[in-house]
């Protein structure tokens, strides 16, 4: 039912679309960009990961000064084009004319802009949606479940590509297509300001004031809390690789089916999360799929020579379709009234969970296992959503 009614409303119809091309666009792109940036452009080790700070900063400054923006003057369909826009022209200069400042330029700045459109689309689902809770709840995973099927077969299209002797650098081909493709739907098909069947009433907040309200302790804590969870998602990322090359048995093989794996678990459970999200309170499932998740993280280099690892990706799915997912519609009734604001806290809670995730892997690298750096992970993500079941043990 709840697909039926994303396939029949037209602004939930728009989002799915746009979120299949971000989709893939994001797995043409961040996958190979160290391969290309170090091995095919030529950068040093140590300015590639100057850039890769570079769009950490930027993206979460744009997420949030857009976010606000678009709260502020109600000006979502100019703030949408210019973001897609941005993607379109970085990775059209990778495509056309690849050097080491196309590169800087594409992905320290125009990319990390771009990837701000992804909480201005959620946005513009509050903004449609006025239903209760736990029917947004079911609306939101469904249309997130299209970025991740997207994701996922490009994901193989590229290893089938790359096995048949493509060079790397055609994955730019496949981004200017989606891009392109990306603003041309947004440019055709998102509402015009100030036209739209819904009201979107200028917050009148200034920069200063609604900083001070992302600021302000109930907010605060719950978007570090969050962080804390989704870090087990990113130490995932870093671990699994290293994981399965240092073990006599695995292989780089193993790490893309794994990987593989674990996301196509994923779209069939963002499907199914509507059964059960108007039984639960929300922290409860985050604090559930958390469980299973640090689950899966913790044993992976227990079971990295057993039969049972591949187990492993079946609890990963399950439960990091609540932690992708929830969260959004979490911080939109967190920010009631600022839908554009609620999108920028998923880049915010990004930035909390990347660190985390280094301070993790940097502490049990003291220890010199990689077990004890899941453990220690897990032990992170855990504590967060116990905390945050804690304090919203009275919220409805």
């Amino acid at each position: 039912m709840t697909t039926l009614a994303v396939l029949r409303d037209p602004t939930l119809r728009l989002i799915a679309w746009a979120l299949l091309l971000m989709g893939a666009l994001n797995a043409s792109v961040y996958p190979y960009q160290s391969l290309v940036g170090i091995e095919r452009i030529g950068l040093s080790e140590p300015a590639f990961a100057l850039i890769l700070v570079a769009a950490s900063a930027v993206s979460v400054s744009a997420s949030v000064l857009l976010g606000i923006l678009s709260d502020q003057k109600a000006n979502r369909r100019r703030i949408a084009l210019f973001t897609a826009t941005s993607g379109a022209t970085g990775v059209g200069l990778m495509l056309v004319a690849p050097s080491p400042l196309t590169f800087t330029l594409c992905h320290g700045l125009l990319f990390p802009v771009a990837s701000s459109l992804y909480g201005q689309l959620f946005a513009l689902a509050r903004l449609a949606r006025s239903d209760d809770g736990a029917a947004r709840d079911a609306i939101l995973s469904t249309i997130r479940a299209a970025m991740s099927v997207s994701f996922l077969a490009m994901l193989v299209f590229w290893t089938f590509a790359f096995g048949r002797g493509l060079d790397v650098t055609a994955v730019y081909l496949s981004a200017t297509l989606a891009a392109v493709a990306l603003t041309t739907l947004l440019a055709l098909k998102w509402p015009k300001d100030g036209t739209t069947a819904w009201d979107d009433r200028p917050s009148g907040l200034n920069f200063t004031r609604a900083m001070a309200e992302i600021a302000s302790p109930p907010i605060l804590i719950r978007l570090l809390l969050l962080g804390a969870i989704a870090s087990a998602g990113n130490l995932y990322m870093i671990l699994t690789s290293l994981v399965f090359e240092a073990s006599p048995t695995r292989d780089s093989g193993t790490t893309a089916l794994y990987i593989g794996l674990v996301a196509g678990w994923e779209v069939p459970f963002m499907l199914l999360l509507p059964l059960i999200t108007h039984r639960l309170r929300r922290s409860t499932l985050i604090a559930g799929g958390t469980l299973l998740y640090v689950a899966h993280l913790a044993l992976m280099p227990v079971l990295t020579e057993s039969a049972w690892l591949w187990l492993l990706p079946l609890l990963a799915g399950l439960g990091g379709t609540a932690i992708l997912t929830l969260p959004i519609a979490y911080y939109q009734d967190l920010l009631a009234g600022r839908p554009g604001t609620a999108g920028a806290m998923l880049a915010l809670q990004r930035l909390v969970s990347e660190l985390l995730a280094a301070f993790a892997f940097a502490a049990g690298s003291f220890f010199g296992s990689y077990t004890a750096t899941a453990f220690l992970g897990a032990g992170v993500a855990v504590t967060g959503a116990l905390a945050l079941l804690w304090i919203d043990r009275n919220r409805t």
